[in-house]
C-alpha cells in the first residue's frame, strides 16, 4: 500500500519547504551562525509546514556535520530522521492533545535531564501545544526557562494566543503563513508530473481553492483526484463533480444574464442549479468568487499576468469579455448583494428562494435608492447608450399638445422624417419641404414656414397626402400623393441621393432610433459617385459616434433592405452645413445650405433681410401639365424644379387682407414674429454669417 501523497513528498530540507521563506531563511542563518535558541514556537494555520520544519530543524541540529542549514542525509541521525526513516530516540514528538496534563508535564521534566543517547541534542517537539493545560505549562516553565545544554524545545500550535505568556516569552516565535495560490499551483503541477498522470489546467485552481492555502489539504485533495483518474487523467468535469464546485458554464451564463439584464436567463440558470443537484449556497459562493475576479479585472486589465487572478487562459479570456460589459459600480453592487445574500442563506429553510431573491436584487438596480444602485443604473445606461439601446429614452414618441396650447417643439410623427426630432430647448431647423409640399403658415400643429402661396390662393395641402420628393424625371408621381414611390437607384448623382434621403432616414428610424437621431441632426449628403455615399457631419464628435457606435452598419443595412442597394459609407467632418437632415449641402452636386425664411420658428433670425422670391402663377386646374415651370433662381435648391402640385383648394375662412402682416415679410421679424406666431418664448437666438 502506497503512502499518502503528502507523506511521500514531505520536505527533508528547508530548501524544499514552499511558501515559508520568511521562516526558513532566518533559521538557516541562525544555524550558520551557531546561534540556535533553546526553545522555539512555530505557529500558523494547519498544514503549512510547522511540524515538518521542526523535524528539519532537529535533523540540522543532530547532523554529524552540524549544526548545519543543509543536513548531509548520509549520517545515522539524518537517515533516522529522513522522510521514511524509523525515527531517532533523541527526538521525541509529543501530541499535546492527549498528553497535555500536569502529570505528563512532570514525566517530561524528569526525563529531560537525561542526556541524549547518540545524538548531539535531545529535542522535544510538542505538537498542538495550545492543548497543554495551564498547570502543565507551569510544570514545564522551569525546565523551559533554564534547560540543560543538551535540551531543545520546539512548540507547534495553530493558536499561539492560548500558550501562556511565560512560555511564549522564553521562545523564539516564528509565525507560518498560508501558501500563496501561485506557488501552491506550481508545486501541485510538479508533483503530478512526478506521478506521470495528466491533469487539465482548469483542475489546479479548484484544488488550490479547496486546499485554502494549506499544502497538506491541497495534497490530500489532489491525491483523491489522482486516485480516481481514468485514461484521460484528471479532467475539469471530474474535478467539479467530485469537489462539488459549480461548473464554469453556469457561472458564465448567470454573469451574462446580469450584464444583459435578462431575468429569464438568470432564473433559468437557477433552475438548472437546483435540477442538477448543486448546493445553492456553494453556487452563491462560487458566483461571489467570480464577481470578485471581475471586479479586479475591471480595475486591473492585466490582473492575470500580475498573479491577481488564478485561472486558465480560456477562463481569463471569458472574464475579460464579461468585465468589459460591466461598469465598476455595477460590478461592486452585484458583489455586495451576492455577499449579503450568502450571509442570509445560512440556516435558510428555502435556499432556492434565497438564490432567486439574490438574482432579482442584482437585476433591479432601479428598485433601490442608495448611491451604489444609482451608480449601477448610470453604468447600465451608459453601456446601453454606446450599444444604441437608449432610443426610447433619447427620442420618445411625440405627444400632441392640448387644445388651445402653442405647439412649441412638437412635430407630428408623419413629419418626423422631414426634419428629425425637436429638442426641448433649441429646436433643430428642419429642411423646408419642396414648393408643392409647403403648407400654410397657419397650419395647426406644424412648424410655420416662410414660403407663402400666391395672392388670393392661400391653401393647405392635406397632411395625409404628403409624400417623398419624386425624381425630376417622374412628374407623374404627383398624381398619386398617398402612395410614396421608391426612387430608382442613382448612378453618381448626389442630388438624387438627397431626394432619397428622407426615405433613407425613415428606413433607418425603423431599425435604430439612435442612428436616425444622429443622422437627422448632424449629417448631410455631400457626395455620391455611384458606389460610395459620402456623409458630412457637423463636428468630429458626431462623426466618431457614427463610425464607432455601429451606426454605419445600421445605415448600410437600412439602404440594402429598403432599396436593394449596396453602398459604401464614408463619413467626413463638414462643419459648413452639417445637421440639416441630409438636405442639399456644400458637397459636389449641390449648393450650400438653403436659406431659411424669417417666418420659420425653428430657424434663427437672419442678420439682413432677404428679398422674397417671386412665386409662380398658380397653374390652371384643368391642365396642370401645361403650366410653365418657374424661372430658376441662383439661390434655390434643386428641389425647386420638382413637378407642379395638384390644383389648389382655396380656404374660405382665411382670406388674406391687404394689410395682413403674413403677406409682408418686413412687418414682423425675429422675436416678434416667433412670439406672435407660436406664442413661445425665445430662449436663445442663433445667427448665421
Amino acid at each position: 500500500m502506497s503512502l499518502a501523497l503528502y507523506r511521500r513528498y514531505r520536505p527533508e530540507t528547508f530548501a524544499e519547504v514552499i511558501g515559508q521563506e520568511h521562516v526558513t531563511g532566518p533559521l538557516q542563518q541562525a544555524l550558520r551562525n551557531n546561534r540556535v535558541n533553546h526553545a522555539y514556537l512555530f505557529s500558523g494555520p494547519r498544514g503549512c509546514g510547522k511540524t515538518t520544519s521542526a523535524r528539519i530543524l532537529a535533523r540540522c541540529l543532530n547532523c554529524e556535520q552540524g549544526p548545519t542549514p543543509t543536513p548531509c542525509g548520509e549520517c545515522q541521525s539524518c537517515r533516522d530522521l529522513a522522510r521514511n526513516g524509523p525515527g531517532s530516540i533523541d527526538v521525541i514528538e509529543i501530541d499535546a492533545a492527549s498528553h497535555g496534563g500536569v502529570d505528563d508535564a512532570r514525566d517530561l521534566r524528569e526525563k529531560a535531564f537525561f542526556g541524549p543517547a547518540s545524538s548531539r541534542y535531545k529535542i522535544y517537539i510538542i505538537d498542538e501545544a495550545h492543548m497543554v493545560t495551564s498547570a502543565g505549562f507551569n510544570a514545564l516553565l522551569k525546565v523551559v526557562e533554564e534547560p540543560p545544554e543538551h535540551l531543545k524545545f520546539i512548540f507547534a500550535t495553530t493558536e499561539p494566543e492560548k500558550v501562556i505568556g511565560t512560555i511564549r516569552s522564553r521562545t523564539h516565535h516564528y509565525p507560518f503563513r498560508l501558501v500563496p495560490p501561485g506557488t501552491l499551483r506550481d508545486y501541485l503541477a510538479e508533483v503530478c508530473e512526478r506521478e506521470s498522470i495528466p491533469v487539465e489546467d482548469g483542475v489546479y485552481p479548484l484544488v488550490v481553492r479547496a486546499g485554502a492555502g494549506s499544502v497538506r489539504d491541497s495534497m490530500s485533495v489532489m491525491d483523491q483526484l489522482l486516485a480516481g483518474a481514468g485514461e484521460d487523467g484528471v479532467t475539469y468535469a471530474m474535478a467539479t463533480a467530485l469537489l462539488g464546485y459549480t461548473d464554469g458554464a453556469l457561472l458564465d451564463d448567470v454573469v451574462d444574464a446580469f450584464a444583459a439584464g435578462d431575468g429569464a436567463a438568470a432564473f433559468e440558470v437557477v433552475d438548472r442549479v437546483i435540477e442538477g443537484g448543486h448546493d445553492p449556497r456553494r453556487f452563491v459562493a462560487d458566483l461571489l468568487e467570480r464577481l470578485r475576479d471581475l471586479v479586479i479585472m475591471a480595475a486591473v486589465p492585466d490582473a492575470a499576468e500580475k498573479g491577481l487572478i488564478d485561472a486558465p487562459a480560456d477562463v481569463v479570456e471569458r472574464m475579460q469579455g464579461q468585465a468589459s460589459v460591466f461598469g465598476a459600480a455595477e460590478l461592486s453592487r452585484a458583489a455586495d448583494l451576492v455577499n449579503a445574500g450568502l450571509a442570509e442563506m445560512r440556516g435558510a429553510t428555502s435556499p432556492r428562494l434565497q438564490l432567486e431573491l439574490i438574482c432579482a436584487r442584482v437585476l433591479l438596480p432601479a428598485a433601490y435608492e442608495d448611491e451604489r444602485s444609482t451608480q449601477a443604473r448610470l453604468d447600465r445606461l451608459e453601456r446601453q447608450a454606446l450599444a444604441g439601446g437608449l432610443a426610447a429614452v433619447t427620442a420618445p414618441a411625440p405627444v400632441p399638445p392640448p387644445a388651445g396650447q402653442p405647439s412649441v417643439g412638437y412635430v407630428p410623427e408623419s413629419d418626423a422624417h422631414a426634419g428629425g426630432p425637436v429638442e426641448a430647448r433649441r429646436p433643430a431647423p428642419p429642411p423646408p419641404p419642396p414648393a408643392e409640399e409647403q403648407p400654410s403658415r397657419r397650419t395647426p400643429g406644424a412648424w410655420p414656414v416662410g414660403t407663402q402661396a400666391p395672392a388670393g390662393a392661400q391653401q393647405e395641402a392635406p397632411r395625409q397626402a404628403r409624400q417623398p420628393v419624386p425624381a425630376p424625371s417622374a412628374p407623374s408621381a404627383a398624381a398619386a400623393p398617398s402612395v410614396p414611390s421608391v426612387p430608382s437607384a442613382p448612378v453618381g448623382d448626389p442630388s438624387r441621393v438627397r431626394q432619397m434621403w428622407p426615405d433613407i432616414l425613415e428606413a433607418v428610424k425603423n431599425r435604430r432610433r439612435f442612428t436616425w437621431i444622429l443622422l437627422s441632426q448632424n449629417a448631410q449628403v455631400v457626395g455620391f459617385d455611384g458606389t460610395t455615399l459620402q456623409l458630412g457631419f457637423a463636428n468630429p464628435g458626431a462623426r466618431d459616434s457614427f463610425v464607432g457606435g455601429g451606426s454605419e452598419d445600421v445605415l448600410r443595412q437600412a439602404i440594402g433592405d429598403a432599396f436593394g442597394l449596396q453602398w459604401k459609407i464614408e463619413a467626413i467632418v463638414d462643419p459648413s452645413g452639417g445637421g440639416n437632415g441630409g438636405g442639399a449641402g456644400p458637397g459636389p452636386g449641390g449648393p450650400g445650405p438653403r436659406p431659411v425664411t424669417p417666418g420659420s420658428a425653428s430657424a434663427p433670425a437672419p442678420r439682413r433681410p432677404q428679398p422674397a422670391d417671386p412665386d409662380p402663377a398658380p397653374p390652371a386646374p384643368s391642365a396642370p401639365e401645361a403650366a410653365p415651370p418657374p424661372p430658376p433662381e441662383p439661390q434655390r435648391s434643386p428641389e425647386a424644379a420638382a413637378p407642379e402640385p395638384p390644383p389648389p383648394v382655396p380656404i374660405e375662412e382665411d382670406i388674406p387682407e391687404e394689410d395682413d402682416p403674413d403677406l409682408d415679410d418686413t412687418a414682423l421679424s425675429g422675436h416678434d414674429l416667433i412670439v406672435r406666431e407660436l406664442g413661445a418664448t425665445v430662449i436663445e437666438e442663433i445667427t448665421h454669417d
